[in-house]
């Protein structure tokens, strides 16, 4: 279960390889020169938050990413190893394709890689190790983290983040019966719970 704490995430900065549709997962590519530009946009807006703790995959394109909302913030970064993007296996490094969506329902295992569920449940423990940190946290990472965001905020309208996109999630209370996104990089993104059940 995702710990029901208010709390703003952002995916890392673009790559060579998000720009090319290759699956990096746990190869450690670097922020091109547009992910760095998005690094510092998300900064600023991050700069007003008021966060208290940063919490950020190992990865280098998300520890760079997290290093200018430091800057920003003024607070340190904590690396969470459970952060890091899924592992795929033989297949990093590949061009994207159906075999990825394959993967993530279930039908294909690359040699090596995480099986999508246990990956999931391990961006899960992730997210709610760094919730642990003095609020308001920032969650620095990648996209597959976020789905596992989406999955266990019972979330479904909204497939992913995009690079440098800075997200505000809200948990359920008042009136409010379930997860709140707002995108704080562009108009808020309304969501609905989903009509899935998930733990």
């Amino acid at each position: 279960m995702l710990k029901e704490v208010p709390f703003y995430f952002v995916r890392h900065g673009e790559t060579d390889w998000n720009l090319n549709r290759k699956a990096q997962g746990q190869i450690d590519i670097p922020l091109n020169a547009t992910g760095i530009e998005q690094a510092r946009a998300a900064a600023e807006i991050v700069r007003g938050l008021g966060i208290r703790s940063i919490c950020s995959s190992p990865l280098s394109r998300a520890y760079e990413t997290a290093r200018h909302a430091c800057d920003a913030a003024g607070c340190t970064i904590t690396l969470v190893d459970e952060l890091m993007e899924c592992n795929l296996g033989a297949d990093e490094g590949r061009d994207g394709g159906d075999w990825f969506m394959d993967w993530r329902e279930g039908r294909y295992l690359p040699d090596g890689a995480e099986v999508y569920e246990d990956f999931l449940s391990r961006a899960l423990r992730g997210v709610n190790k760094a919730l642990e940190a003095e609020g308001p946290v920032l969650v620095v990472a990648h996209g597959g983290v976020f789905w596992s965001v989406l999955r266990h905020a019972r979330i479904d309208s909204i497939p992913y983040a995009m690079n440098g996109q800075v997200m505000r999630l809200d948990p359920p209370g008042g009136e409010r019966t379930h997860w709140h996104a707002e995108a704080l990089t562009g108009a808020a993104i309304p969501l609905r719970p989903s009509s899935e059940t998930r733990s």
